[in-house]
């Protein structure tokens, strides 16, 4: 039993991920990392149990400290997926929303209702007025979750970090408060 978890319909659920599951997140990170690794930088870290933990550890911290936070979509008590606030800034009221999912659970609506509960919590639990979602411009299913969360391409930041000896462009997507209906899906529409 799960003491903190989210329904997100039929048998799948988002729940917190935490460094005594890095076991865990090592084997899906192992199983998933040719689906992730053009797209997300720690899919080329985490490449064992220890630096699995390593990577939970750091987001357990910030959640101590009221930072970030990342939790995980299963499906039948799998790990399929997850979503994280890679930043969150009470002070500012910013904060950066980002996700995944593996190739079996894609197109399933999950990453959508995953993340649009993590808005809403932030928005109405928190006081946050701006979420950032960024993305690779070439990341054509993490753009359709940032539209259908209803958010608004507000630019691009140049070569902003290297990956596969490439330097990788970012999208800002975001969207307000007063964007935000939310009832869960559609950015709340």
């Amino acid at each position: 039993m799960a003491l903190f978890r989210h329904p997100l319909g039929g048998t799948a659920a988002l729940e917190p991920l935490e460094p005594w599951q890095a076991g865990e997140f090592a084997a899906y990170v192992a199983r998933v990392r040719p689906h992730l690794a053009p797209w997300l930088p720690w899919a080329h870290a985490v490449t064992d149990t220890a630096s699995a933990r390593q990577w939970l550890e750091r987001y357990a911290d910030e959640q101590a400290h009221g930072r970030g936070r990342v939790c995980g979509i299963r499906v039948d008590g799998q790990l399929e997926g997850g979503a994280l606030f890679r930043v969150f800034d009470t002070q500012s009221g910013v904060c950066e929303l980002g996700a995944w999912i593996s190739p079996a659970a894609e197109g399933t609506g999950l990453v959508t209702r995953a993340c649009a509960h993590l808005v809403d919590w932030a928005v109405r639990e928190r006081g946050i007025v701006r979420v950032e979602w960024r993305v690779t411009p070439a990341n054509a299913r993490s753009v359709a979750v940032a539209k259908r969360l209803g958010m608004r391409h507000e630019g691009t930041l140049r070569q902003v970090f290297p990956m596969d000896g490439a330097r990788q462009d970012l999208e800002v997507w975001a969207l307000l408060t007063d964007d935000w209906a939310g009832d869960g899906t559609d950015g709340g529409r």
